[in-house]
């Protein structure tokens, strides 16, 4: 037993030296990054898929070459593909619906609701012309409206996060007291925007409702809103405290993350934009009710757009692109309904069945996809 041992020379099996042959090499998580244009096409599609985007986005696609046939086929009957729909009609509802849905769909990943929007939406309008009219000056009267929005919706969470009421009934009741105050601040009558920031010409009419032919100014805010949302929500590390906060708000305090704050920055962001789509909203149709009775459908409507696309409505998931394709889903639908069906008055019908049919297919596919 002493012969085996080297006094002064051996060493304990846990300090001593492993051979260089048995040193393996440790791999890194930026290893698995995709490589190549296949790669990253296929880990956007998986990222996408996994937000429930994908498959309603197929859907999307699936109608617009539908109407692109039937309107080829008959261009008299059904002109989806005329300059006046695309332009007069699609690029200009889509973007606002889009807007709208990414400001919904932010505050739903958080796992909040804000049912006083199409109130807010008016509310907001009302303050950027009243301001318009104090000042003179158009754009005091668009940054009023953008901070009038953000203020509503900061009022709201502040009532929802220091009283521990469930948004839904919270921003309900809020509703109601915002479109009481429009009717304070300007009276029974519909606010209008002077016609001259109406006519082509008119910098601020260029910025938000300007034609360029096959589309209006509406979709380049859209493209920007939607592209600053996307790397804000999806690349930066506060939108990951967002998903985490939805997800689960007990976990994500265990990493030092403040679920209140997270919740009252989602408030002001979704405020933010919807402040900004009352701009772009007064400059589409420059008259607008105070009490809100000209927007209230657009509360569930953006709400829908963001479920079609993907968000839950637990918390925790979903996608801005999703979001964007759920609205242009929704204003395809109605499109298609008036022009090939003149539905008229049954308009919100047709529509209310077709975005349960695609929520639910998008929730079919979605769990075969798990």
């Amino acid at each position: 037993m002493s012969d085996e041992k080297k006094s002064g020379t051996e060493l304990h099996v846990l300090t001593a030296p492993l051979q260089t042959e048995t040193i393996q090499t440790i791999r890194r998580l930026a290893d698995n990054k995709p490589k190549g244009f296949w790669g990253k096409l296929t880990s956007n599609l998986q990222f996408i898929r996994g937000r429930g985007a994908l498959e309603i986005s197929v859907v999307a696609v699936v109608l617009l070459v539908a109407y692109s046939i039937w309107s080829l086929a008959d261009p008299e009957n059904f002109r989806f593909l005329s300059e006046q729909n695309i332009s007069g009609v699609l690029t200009q509802s889509v973007p606002l619906l889009g807007i709208l849905a990414i400001a919904v769909g932010i505050l739903m990943v958080a796992g909040e609701f804000d049912l006083s929007l199409g109130f807010a939406l008016a509310f907001n309008a009302v303050i950027f012309i009243r301001i318009l009219e104090w000042t003179g000056n158009i754009w005091i009267g668009v940054i009023g409206g953008i901070l009038s929005g953000t203020l509503v919706a900061l009022i709201n969470g502040l009532i929802v996060v220091w009283t521990k009421i469930p948004s839904f009934i919270a921003t309900l009741g809020m509703g109601f007291f915002w479109g009481g105050a429009g009717l304070f601040v300007n009276g029974p009558n519909s606010v209008s925007l002077p016609n001259e920031y109406t006519k082509d010409g008119n910098l601020f009419h260029f910025t938000f409702a300007q034609d360029f032919g096959w589309f209006r100014s509406q979709i380049i805010w859209l493209v920007i809103i939607g592209t600053l949302a996307w790397y804000f929500l999806h690349r930066h590390k506060l939108g990951n405290h967002i998903f985490a906060v939805g997800g689960n708000p007990a976990a994500a305090k265990a990493i030092s993350i403040d679920p209140n704050k997270v919740k009252l920055m989602s408030f002001g962001i979704y405020g933010a934009l919807v402040g900004l789509s009352s701009v772009i909203f007064i400059a589409r149709i420059p008259s607008v009710s105070p009490a809100g009775t000209t927007t209230q459908d657009f509360t569930l409507f953006a709400i829908a757009a963001a479920v079609v696309g993907g968000a839950s409505l637990v918390g925790g998931k979903g996608s801005v692109f999703g979001m964007i394709v759920g609205a242009a889903l929704i204003e395809l639908i109605k499109d298609g309904l008036i022009l090939g069906f003149d539905a008229g008055i049954y308009l919100q019908l047709f529509v209310g069945v077709t975005i349960v049919l695609a929520a639910v297919f998008n929730k079919y596919m979605e769990g075969k996809a798990s």
